[in-house]
């Protein structure tokens, strides 16, 4: 199995209050229901664009395994949020220029895309009719025309309900379709816009506020586009399956650093705890066992203990041939100078759940 993280090229937020100012260059983005100082009704929604040089890259490697995209963007801040609400991904239908601006910029930078315009200031206004057929817009009912263009087929929305017992307000919004789109040239990658769900904007009955780090954060959250896809074998050859939980495994190839770029495969030497007893002219870790085919890896981030990959049947499903177990890292998919844990989790024959949580550590560098 496989795991690819692809960075946005460009993000900027939208406000329906600010119909002409970009945030390019912000470290956050908003998408949030308000209501502004003169009571009307107020709206923010981001605009997300992930290269299609590496998305296709990626579905190239993919080939004509089934796969999975999501779209991982992750919370900063959250105030007064409810406890049933939906966010909503769909494919912009028109191209948009980042800009160099900032919420906070006084005087306002109007260089980029904006709610009004979908480059600078008074140049090429988002529509707000004679939509291009399979597209709709929506404008801010106090006059303030624009917010984008998208693709409107449910065929390509993504979306994420929050309900009361989730915990994190961390986005995975399913966006396959309309990866699988871009790549086979259906429709044009101009990226992303994530918003609340119609019934919330622009209504006296939800305020709230969502905010996410951006492409410029200076944290390990940028968001994400994370392509999953099956490129696992399982053959054991001569070995034979661990079955009770008292064994042994070493990643014995582990090199500790390792440049952004690079693509690792792991290798998983496994043993039982205690081998019988037997005469060697030599010292030897023989991997004479295997892990069972449901086995899965998993990164944390050292520093902050956050898993940043976590455990999944269709991404991080261990491999094995007759030599033993192995996996492949993609590390572009990782911040560069920080120190990261593998851990290996099985699940054997009894159902016993086995994690592996030893020193696999290494570093991503430059």
């Amino acid at each position: 199995m496989a795991v690819y993280k692809i960075f946005p090229e460009k993000s900027a937020t939208i406000y329906s209050y600010y119909p002409t100012l970009n945030t390019g260059n912000d470290e956050i983005l908003e998408i949030s229901t308000l209501e502004s100082v003169d009571n009307s009704n107020e709206v923010s929604r981001v605009l997300i664009k992930f290269p299609l040089s590496a998305i296709n890259t990626v579905m190239n490697l993919v080939s004509s395994s089934i796969f999975t995209a999501s779209l991982n963007l992750y919370i900063a801040n959250a105030d007064s949020v409810p406890t049933n609400f939906t966010l909503e991904a769909y494919p912009l239908a028109q191209d948009w220029s980042h800009g160099t601006g900032r919420l906070g910029n006084v005087p306002a930078t109007t260089d980029g895309v904006s709610w009004k315009y979908r480059s600078e200031d008074g140049i090429n206004p988002w529509p707000t009719s004679s939509f291009p057929v399979g597209t709709t817009a929506s404008y801010d009912p106090t006059g303030n025309a624009g917010g984008g263009l998208w693709w409107t087929s449910s065929f390509y929305r993504g979306t994420q309900q929050f309900l009361p017992q989730i915990i994190s307000l961390d986005t995975n919004i399913d966006v396959t379709q309309a990866v699988d789109a871009w790549h086979n040239n259906i429709i044009t990658n101009y990226g992303f816009i994530v918003k609340h769900q119609s019934s919330y904007e622009f209504s006296t009955a939800s305020k709230f506020e969502l905010k996410y780090f951006s492409g410029h954060t200076h944290t390990i959250y940028p968001p994400s586009l994370t392509i999953f896809w099956n490129d696992s074998s399982y053959s054991t050859g001569s070995l034979s399956v661990v079955t009770s939980s008292y064994y042994t495994a070493v990643i014995n190839n582990n090199k500790a650093e390792y440049q952004q770029d690079s693509v690792q495969k792991f290798r998983i030497a496994v043993r039982d705890l205690y081998p019988p007893i037997a005469f060697r002219t030599s010292l030897s870790f023989s991997p004479t066992k295997c892990l069972p085919s449901s086995s899965y890896w998993s990164i944390k981030d050292l520093d902050t203990e956050e898993i940043v990959i976590d455990y999944s049947t269709v991404g991080t499903k261990i491999s094995c041939d007759s030599t033993g177990n192995y996996f492949t890292i993609y590390m572009n998919g990782l911040e560069p100078e920080r120190y990261y844990k593998i851990l290996i989790k099985s699940v054997l024959a009894d159902g016993e759940t086995v994690v592996m949580d030893k020193d696999y550590i290494f570093k991503v560098i430059r």
